[in-house]
């Protein structure tokens, strides 16, 4: 059969009709609005139904959607899930032209979006708007992320919804995209923007008026579409508590979401310094470390670099295990072991063997296992998640977290393009903890480093929210309960503000807590009159979050109560016309046109599969390996010629084997590599070399207790020979004092740039040296300055 070779084409040569993809982003201080338009084209000769899977902040409220074809626009509704497909359905069989937007299931960073009966020769551009809170980063950054990578997802054998929804996902090398990408964000704020860093080319930063506090960045042509597009955004003195009013929809019903003022609460708690000086030297400290195929290369050197430094951190007194996993999972004790030299060094030398040889990443096993151990006494549990997040039953594995809240912190880091951002998040926010993501080069030291310090901190309990109001005006809290506050780190509060007063405009809201046992409380008065031009951006964040809770509550809820929750969650969804897994965005064109005649033909848009790794999996072994079930629809078909089958899939299914063969075009290179390894195959790779960075070297050379020995191993990480470090030891000083104090002068003198990443194990080593009430301090810090060629102050190293 002749193909059709007019248009751009797909790996398996067929036409795609998207062909361009706009994005224009308003950031005002630490939201961002973002507009998408996505142009569309039918070069065929037979009317399409386009069908395109693609990713989206986890967090993102989707508002708006519409598609305008020639001069006619049509505004989507959100409806019921169901009834919205039903409709998309029956408009297609009626040969009517129909848009559908919908949430996947199993994870909120996934969308699918249906395009039905394009005609031949017709074009379509369809918008989609969100908004969406931007995240503070460990060096104040906000960081915005433009998810244009879309990793396939691995599921469990026999997981819950393995039986339901599947996303089948049309992938090609990111090399070979066929559609364009243009992007452009406005960034305005109350204090100046200071700079606008990227991963992804940038044009120069452009400011739009001389205050500098409105500035505007585009994204360099010819995106390649094989990494994200994740801005960070720094402001001068940012960071400041803030509260915004938004007043209500004109049109909404007063005492409803929409009709009500809402406020928008930015709180920076600032807890006594006293308190935060003692860093805790207790806490059971659990690793869980990705294994899976997609983590190797450069992705599995940094994560055990990384668990080197945080080994080389703990206080002493803690305890600490480490698990890994992948289609199974491995644990290094059987259970949590108290931390000293033996076990740290037992623990380093299996870290060392680690490769990337567990197969899928199924993240839920080993998570039961972490809970099913008992919690130490008056050690509190910390969890430390590193993955690269491709997982697909997501909302059971935050769910699994949120239930075991209670006796552990959960801190998470997504490494690599493309991680789960709905998992990353998910995990933090419901276990009480930090999230982090690691993309790029970037080094995940410093991330991981600033998370230890957050899980050192002690633990805040019994936080309760005090608003203060007027007479006639009443709070509802739109926000779950704040289970997590850290020093200088942004929580974020909406409620619902009914009535009105004919008092002072002014409220107050208390935040009380209690730290280290010593009751503490933050205040921020706000005025109450409503905010000029923010449109409804902090109602849908608001409802947004509601109906957030509600999904979560409604997945632990049985029965009638379950549906109750599910009601609530569509009429707050229709209501404030923000999407929820529930509900879906339907638009069909009821113009008086002809019915579109003829079978539509599917198209699958392809996603950019990724290549992110220095080997490539040798394809000969991928052939061998590679068995993968995919799902297909057996459900009703609708009225039309052809069948039809849904990106997210609603009917019955059935199981089909692909051959190998068949998938060599199109496999992405990460589930080509899990699922090698899960089928058994070796692992070809040699073993990764030990790290030659000189100061990750002097690191691994510190013990448990915080001092280093004086050996010739030292020696050649300080770029010395033995005797040459043995000679300007004053004579009453014991070797052991004398290496420390040679090292902490190396990390100041020559490694500043990279503090935070010692800056907690050079505490442990000063307070191993006060311990010692060694003599002649200064003679050492002199003598050692003169070796090693630095001019580091005795004060400077905390003695």
């Amino acid at each position: 059969m002749m193909v059709n070779c007019c248009g751009l084409l797909t790996a398996s040569k067929e036409p795609v009709p998207l062909k361009s993809i706009e994005v224009e982003v308003e950031v005002r201080d630490h939201v961002a609005t973002v507009v998408s338009t996505l142009n569309y084209e039918n070069k065929e000769d037979k009317p399409i139904e386009a069908v395109f899977v693609f990713p989206l902040p986890g967090d993102a409220a989707v508002c708006h959607f519409s598609a305008k074809i020639g001069q006619k626009e049509i505004v989507a509704e959100v409806k019921e899930k169901q009834k919205a497909r039903e409709e998309y359905d029956d408009a297609l069989s009626s040969g009517q032209q129909a848009f559908l937007l919908e949430e996947s299931e199993q994870s909120p960073d996934i969308f699918s979006l249906s395009v039905g009966s394009l005609p031949p020769g017709e074009s379509a551009s369809i918008r989609l708007e969100y908004v969406t809170e931007l995240a503070v980063q460990a060096d104040d950054g906000l960081r915005f992320c433009l998810p244009a990578v879309l990793n396939p997802r691995y599921q469990p054998q026999g997981s819950e919804g393995s039986e339901v929804a599947i996303v089948k996902v049309t992938s090609v090398p990111a090399s070979l995209v066929p559609y364009s990408l243009s992007f452009s964000a406005r960034v305005s704020s109350p204090r100046p923007v200071s700079k606008v860093e990227s991963s992804c080319s940038l044009d120069p930063l452009q400011y739009l008026n001389t205050e500098q506090t409105q500035a505007m960045v585009k994204l360099a042509a010819g995106h390649k579409f094989d990494r994200d597009v994740e801005l960070l955004i720094y402001y001068k003195d940012a960071h400041q508590p803030t509260a915004v009013v938004e007043a209500g929809q004109a049109s909404a019903k007063p005492g409803t979401l929409m009709g009500d003022p809402v406020v928008m609460l930015s709180l920076y708690p600032e807890f006594p310094q006293a308190l935060m000086s003692s860093v805790a030297s207790c806490g059971e400290f659990v690793l869980l470390l990705d294994r899976s195929g997609s983590m190797q290369g450069e992705r599995m050197k940094s994560a055990k670099d990384t668990l080197l430094l945080l080994l080389k951190s703990l206080p002493m007194g803690c305890y600490f295990n480490i698990y890994s996993f992948g289609s199974s999972h491995e644990h290094i004790f059987p259970k949590s072991v108290e931390y000293s030299q033996e076990t740290m060094e037992q623990a380093l030398k299996k870290v060392g063997e680690m490769t990337a040889n567990l197969g899928g990443t199924e993240i839920l096993r080993p998570l039961k296992d972490i809970y099913s151990q008992p919690c130490i006494p008056n050690q509190p549990r910390q969890l430390f998640v590193f993955t690269d997040g491709e997982v697909w039953n997501t909302k059971e594995v935050i769910s699994l977290v949120k239930k075991n809240s209670g006796s552990h912190r959960c801190f998470s880091f997504g490494i690599g393009e493309g991680a789960s951002s709905a998992l990353i998040n998910g995990l933090a926010k419901e276990g009480g903890g930090h999230a982090q993501f690691i993309t790029g080069k970037e080094r995940m030291q410093p991330k991981v480093m600033q998370s230890l310090r957050f899980a050192l901190q002690p633990a805040v309990v019994d936080v309760s929210v005090n608003w203060d109001v007027p007479k006639g005006v009443s709070v509802t809290a739109l926000s779950p309960p704040i289970t997590a506050l850290f020093q200088g780190q942004r929580s974020l509060i909406y409620a619902q503000l009914t009535g009105q007063s004919s008092e002072a405009a002014e409220g107050c809201v208390t935040v009380k807590y209690s730290l280290a046992g010593h009751p503490s409380q933050n205040q921020l008065h706000f005025n109450l009159t409503p905010a000029e031009d923010t449109g409804l951006t902090v109602h849908r964040l608001a409802a947004r979050t509601l109906i957030r809770s509600l999904e979560m509550e409604e997945k632990e809820c049985t029965g009638e109560q379950g549906e109750g929750v599910k009601k609530k969650v569509v009429e707050v969804s229709v209501q404030s016309g923000v999407s929820s897994v529930f509900t879906a965005f339907i638009a069909v064109n009821k113009g008086d046109g002809e019915a579109i005649q003829g079978p539509l033909v599917r198209r699958n848009v392809p996603t950019p599969m990724m290549m992110a790794y220095s080997m490539p999996m040798p394809m000969m072994s991928m052939m061998r390996c590679a068995k993968m079930s995919i799902n297909c629809d057996m459900g009703p078909t609708p009225k039309c010629a052809a069948p039809r089958s849904r990106a997210f899939f609603s009917g019955k299914k059935k199981a089909v084997m692909v051959k190998p063969e068949m998938m060599v075009c199109s496999m992405p290179q990460q589930l080509s590599n899990d699922l090698e390894m899960e089928e058994g195959c070796s692992d070809e790779f040699p073993p990764e070399q030990p790290p030659r960075d000189p100061l990750l070297q002097l690191i691994s050379l510190q013990k448990a207790s915080g001092s280093w020995e004086l050996d010739s191993a030292l020696a050649a990480a300080l770029g010395k020979t033995s005797k040459e470090v043995e000679k300007p030891k004053p004579a009453s000083v014991n070797q052991e004092v004398w290496a420390t104090i040679l090292a902490l002068i190396w990390l100041h003198g020559s490694k500043m740039d990279a503090q935070d990443e010692w800056e907690l194990l050079a505490m442990k080593a000063v307070s191993w040296l006060r311990a010692q009430n060694a003599p002649c301090v200064t003679e050492c810090v002199e003598a050692g300055n003169t070796l090693l060629g630095f001019t580091v102050k005795k004060d400077a190293l905390g003695l």
